[in-house]
């Protein structure tokens, strides 16, 4: 009797093991990062873009740092002192940036704006409050493509578009750059070098586009800082995304880094770059 019921029930384990098997192979992959979510990873090498084998290695971020040292950023020199740098991604939005822009108008603070062509278009009054009040901008192109999935032509095309229309508004084309999702490639990279562009990512991210409390983008945003950081929180979000988190985080974050001593400037100040582009024929 003990034989058959370990029979049994090694029959059964086996059963068990093959079930769970096949529900594993029924269950397609879940792609990481959707729509408007950012991550830092490896920017994807020009090899392996065309489908070329075998692809080059991925490169970090810190390595594109190192190798386009003053072209790709992701924080400044700790020598500059107790400094950091909040920016606010995807604006101008009706929703938030004017909110966000209150809390920063009443604790005084100047931050960075990068701003997507499409709803600059669309909401020129937006982009000229957040120039009137001393914020800096920058280009975060025109419709918010993956960067590394378009050909250098089109990337062209969505800077560019994006650099006139701000200048509609601002007066101004902006330096500096930031590729949504803080993807880009070599080749966009010594397009953006040739053309007296900034390539600004950032190395603190508050996460604050999951749509999270206010508690955890505070965690999150103080969370790795250092002198020299820049923070990425948004401004702006997609339709029906929750960005309260941030504003009701955003004069708590600003206390509680002025209480570590810490000044908050604009990116160029940061960086010491200039905000506006040269003139270039």
């Amino acid at each position: 009797m003990m034989e058959q019921r370990n029979g049994w029930k090694r029959r059964l384990a086996s059963l068990a093991a093959s079930l769970m098997l096949a529900g594993t192979a029924l269950v397609p992959a879940v792609k990481a990062e959707k729509a408007g979510v950012k991550q830092e990873r490896p920017a994807v090498s020009a090899s392996a873009a065309k489908g070329n084998k075998p692809a080059a290695a991925p490169v970090s971020w810190a390595d594109m740092q190192r190798r386009y040292r003053g072209v790709f950023v992701l924080r400044a020199s700790a020598a500059g002192g107790r400094r950091v740098a909040l920016t606010f991604d995807d604006v101008p939005d009706p929703r938030y940036t004017p909110l966000v822009l209150n809390a920063l108008k009443r604790k005084r603070v100047r931050a960075t704006f990068f701003v997507v062509g499409s709803r600059a278009a669309k909401h020129p009054g937006l982009m000229r409050r957040i120039v009137d009040e001393g914020h800096a901008v920058g280009n975060h192109t025109y419709s918010h493509p993956e960067l590394p999935k378009l050909s250098l032509g089109q990337v062209k095309r969505e800077i560019e578009r994006t650099g006139a229309t701000i200048r509609a508004t601002a007066g101004f084309e902006p330096a500096m750059i930031r590729p949504p999702y803080g993807d880009i490639r070599s080749a966009q990279l010594e397009w953006a070098r040739a053309r007296g562009y900034t390539v600004v990512n950032w190395d603190v991210d508050s996460q604050d586009w999951r749509q999270i409390p206010s508690g955890v983008v505070l965690r999150n945003a103080v969370k790795g800082l250092r002198p020299g950081s820049i923070i990425l929180m948004h401004a702006g979000g997609g339709s029906g995304q929750n960005l309260f988190g941030t504003v009701n985080a955003l004069p708590h974050l600003i206390d509680q880094l002025r209480a570590k001593g810490y000044e908050l400037v604009t990116v160029p100040e940061l960086l010491h770059i200039p905000e506006r582009r040269p003139n270039r024929a």
